[in-house]
């Protein structure tokens, strides 16, 4: 099968992280694989990456982790290597872009079937500005989701926010993110004897506003963890530079920065006690899947998808609203349990082993793509694609 993927390979985010590694499970499962992203080489070069694989050039006038700006005959360069690569689909991982919404009008002229995964940061319950905000883009998405053969969601809530929204049931699968299992899982770690840790405590994402991880910072700046408990930072963004000053060394807090090599991360991820994602919208957080398959006891928002991740005792679930004041009371209580964390952290395993492992969500994807190819998308296929339960 020849897949046109489109998607994102800077600045690096979720969306980076998700088109790499579908596409290279499917490079390895023998697909033939197109990859056409914003990039600033020429836009009119068509040249080979690696074996089976294209690679397209798009031009663009801006790119961020957020939302990316193309050029005006951005979309005229898509149009015309779709027509010459002739793939038997299009997979596209919306990169929050006008072009996103010709990519049905550029597929239907084309014949060529339209798939997209649809992941920006939400939350139902709309308890905050940044929550409104990311409303809004839904609601701005759903006429043009009503138009693709499908749209991959990641979760129950996600997909019921776009039923409201007026997007059909026939149109959306449920196929959340995965872990590679056997390379994310418990094992020795010696981090917590270099930072002298008894308890070792994580956030592993962007330091950004919807992330709240102001909050998580004066919870353990009031919470007084001790000399051996300590809470590492990993990652980078605009808050970075403005809250390391006030939550340094002296408080436990270490500020790791990005940090690109997964080895590491995962060695990070096995040493901690506790993974904490204080989000106030979030889609499904890949770093709190890997969290999880590491063994590592989580607490993290009810933002998103994340909550129903944790459901019914895989770990704490916390309320978007008054963070700081719940996690006052958690962290002393996870400091001084130990078999609390324990427990969590063999629950997080066994629930991503039940529903978030890669290699069932790829074999879920083939078989989406097969139903596309074969013209058999309808309404009571929806279940085949959602092994989440109801």
């Amino acid at each position: 099968m020849h897949i046109a993927w489109l998607g994102k390979k800077t600045p690096f985010c979720g969306n980076v992280t998700y088109g790499r590694e579908v596409t290279n499970a499917l490079l390895d499962r023998g697909h033939r694989v197109s990859f056409l992203h914003f990039t600033q080489e020429d836009s009119e070069t068509l040249h080979t990456v690696g074996t089976g694989c294209d690679e397209v050039a798009l031009p663009f006038l801006f790119k961020s982790t957020i939302y990316t700006i193309p050029t005006p005959r951005s979309s005229k360069v898509l149009a015309d290597a779709l027509s010459n690569l002739k793939p038997d689909l299009v997979h596209a991982s919306l990169t929050l872009s006008p072009l996103d919404f010709r990519l049905p009008e550029i597929c239907e002229a084309l014949g060529i079937p339209l798939i997209a995964t649809f992941h920006p940061p939400f939350d139902s319950k709309l308890r905050n500005i940044s929550s409104s905000t990311q409303f809004l883009t839904y609601q701005l998405y759903a006429p043009s989701l009503a138009q693709h053969n499908k749209v991959i969601v990641f979760s129950r809530l996600q997909r019921n926010l776009l039923l409201k929204l007026g997007v059909p049931r026939q149109r959306l699968a449920i196929i959340p993110n995965g872990v590679e299992v056997d390379r994310y899982c418990p094992g020795e770690s010696v981090i917590k004897q270099q930072y002298k840790a008894k308890r070792l405590f994580i956030y592993l994402g962007r330091i950004a506003p919807e992330k709240n991880v102001e909050a998580l910072l004066k919870a353990w700046k009031f919470s007084e963890m001790g000399n051996h408990c300590k809470l590492l930072m990993v990652g980078d963004g605009i808050l970075k530079s403005t809250l390391q000053p006030h939550y340094g060394e002296e408080m436990g807090v270490h500020w790791l920065g990005f940090i690109a090599d997964e080895t590491m991360r995962i060695q990070l991820l096995r040493a901690a006690d506790a993974f904490i994602l204080p989000s106030l919208v979030e889609g499904l957080s890949l770093s709190l899947l890997e969290a999880m398959a590491c063994g590592t006891a989580c607490l993290a928002t009810d933002a998103g998808a994340d909550g129903e991740v944790l459901e019914n005792g895989a770990g704490i679930v916390l309320q978007t609203q008054g963070v700081t004041a719940q996690l006052k009371i958690l962290l002393p209580l996870l400091r001084d349990h130990p078999e609390i964390t324990e427990l969590l952290g063999r629950k997080a395993r066994e629930r991503v082993l039940e529903r978030y492992t890669f290699a069932e969500n790829m074999v879920q994807l083939e078989r989406l793509y097969e139903t596309a190819l074969a013209g058999q998308i309808h309404s009571s296929n929806i279940r085949a694609y959602s092994y989440l339960p109801e």
